[in-house]
């Protein structure tokens, strides 16, 4: 069993920037490929963006992509979510998830998910 624990979310002003952190628990982090995924509030969770377990092939949803970056240090068993111009609709809870395997964008290929951190944009 692998304990994802998300951080770094918070209330920030439109055009502003946050970075998320997700810290796994396992001694085989280098072989889980890495997602984030946000969730509305009352509204579907969707797909933001993922990397592969080396860090070099990575994923973006539409709605961020130029905006946000994903990156992961293995030796800190730690994904990051570098969130810049963040917009009011970027508000949402995160979700920080792995997947043993091959780089995805689809949700229900990962096997484990994190609570959640929120991120609030206010104008």
């Amino acid at each position: 069993q692998v304990q994802l624990v998300e951080s770094g979310g918070g209330l920030v002003q439109a055009g502003g920037s946050l970075r998320l952190s997700c810290t796994a628990s396992t001694d085989t982090f280098g072989d889980f490929a890495m997602g984030w995924f946000r969730q509305p509030l009352g509204k579907a969770r969707e797909f933001v963006a993922a990397l592969d377990g080396g860090g070099f092939w990575s994923s973006y949803g539409d709605s961020v992509k130029g905006r946000f970056r994903i990156s992961r240090d293995n030796t800190k068993t730690t994904v990051y979510l570098q969130m810049n111009n963040l917009q009011l609709e970027d508000t949402a809870a995160y979700y920080c998830a792995a997947e043993r395997g091959k780089i995805t964008t689809t949700m229900s290929d990962y096997d484990y998910w994190g609570h959640g951190t929120q991120v609030a944009v206010s104008s």
